[in-house]
């Protein structure tokens, strides 16, 4: 076991338990525990709890940069659709980043200046997609001024806190569910092209 796969496997014990227990609530000795390592080997890789910490928000940060690389690859409905599908697996699998929202705040302020600015950045991308589609003739022209401002916003609450409202409701999480949550904002805005592609695009992957 080389020291790299070391560190990944802390970084990843250290998620799963994040996501049960929260971060303030996770103990050096649990993670040592999860990962089958001593307390020193734990040490030996990273100094303190908040290195662990630091570590498994960049591990986050990783990977939620490049869900936002897949931003207009293609130039269809589908092309958000598969950008849905890894939204939900991200915050399906990193629910502590919503749950410790606050304890991060206030104790690792560098961590949430980073979050502010892909959540900026993931805002930007959701309106721009709008525009696209309209350029192309697949959303209507906004109705009312200001009207997709609020639609931006409105989407990505949704695929930011579906997962958190579902768990609170007691009501089943997948994929499909989530899906139909976030269409379902955008869909009464389409024109007669954009329900067409809609239609023969994604609905039938509803049933698959």
């Amino acid at each position: 076991m080389n020291q790299l796969t070391t560190k990944q496997k802390i970084i990843e014990s250290a998620i799963r338990l994040f996501n049960i227990d929260g971060v303030a609530n996770v103990r050096l000795q649990q993670i040592a525990d999860e990962t089958g390592i001593s307390v020193g080997n734990l040490a030996y890789h990273f100094k303190n709890k908040e290195a662990i910490v630091s570590a498994a928000y960049e591990h986050l940060f990783d990977e939620f940069s490049q869900i936002l690389s897949a931003f207009l690859v293609g130039p269809k409905l589908m092309d958000f659709d598969r950008q849905l599908e890894r939204f939900h697996h991200f915050f399906s699998q990193n629910q502590f980043y919503l749950i410790d929202l606050f304890e991060i705040d206030r104790s690792y302020p560098l961590i949430m200046e980073r979050w502010h600015q892909f959540v900026h950045k993931m805002i930007m991308q959701i309106r721009k997609r709008l525009d696209y589609d309209i350029n192309r003739g697949v959303v209507l022209p906004e109705p009312i001024t200001g009207i997709y401002d609020t639609l931006t916003n409105n989407i990505w609450m949704t695929i930011v806190f579906w997962v958190p409202q579902q768990v609170l409701k007691g009501q089943p999480i997948n994929e499909l569910l989530f899906k139909q949550s976030v269409w379902s904002h955008i869909s009464p805005y389409f024109t007669p092209k954009g329900m067409g592609e809609f239609e023969m695009e994604i609905q039938p992957t509803f049933a698959s």
